[in-house]
């Protein structure tokens, strides 16, 4: 009797593990190179650039980008569409990502984002917000104020 009892509670525990699975969320994974910038017009002075969604401070909408290189204190991203993953930029024409869209550039410098730069030429594509470590290589991320 006991031997059927415990044979019918393992079989409800592996029934409701097998069942909680199938409501679960799924995953999707933390990105650490997207960048949200303003793209008004080319006369916009505002230059907003954040790490979440959000609006420009002259009112536009942020749009979304990630990065493929740190050069200095300067990123530079791609806009290839959101959740776009291309890996870098063309080896023939480095204005433009691999993904055909061209590249862009913004200076970090002054805006507060934390980011990794492990050397002249950095493609860790690591930002955040906040201090911490790069994921990739372990080094203290940066932020420099303006004018520092």
């Amino acid at each position: 009797m006991k031997a059927v009892l415990k044979l019918m509670t393992l079989g409800l525990i592996i029934s409701l593990t097998a069942c909680a699975g199938i409501h679960s969320e799924p995953f999707t994974e933390v990105r650490h190179d997207v960048l949200y910038t303003c793209d008004c017009n080319p006369q916009c002075p505002c230059g907003t650039v954040s790490t979440r969604p959000g609006s420009c401070t002259c009112g536009a909408p942020l749009q979304w980008g990630h990065i493929v290189k740190v050069e200095g204190t300067e990123a530079i991203f791609c806009r290839c569409g959101e959740g776009c993953r291309c890996a870098g930029l063309d080896p023939d024409d480095p204005e433009k990502c691999l993904s055909g869209s061209p590249a862009q550039r913004i200076d970090l410098k002054g805006t507060g984002i934390h980011f990794c730069n492990c050397g002249g030429s950095c493609t860790c594509n690591t930002i955040s917000n906040t201090y911490g470590r790069c994921g990739k290589c372990g080094m203290k991320l940066k932020v420099i104020e303006q004018g520092g």
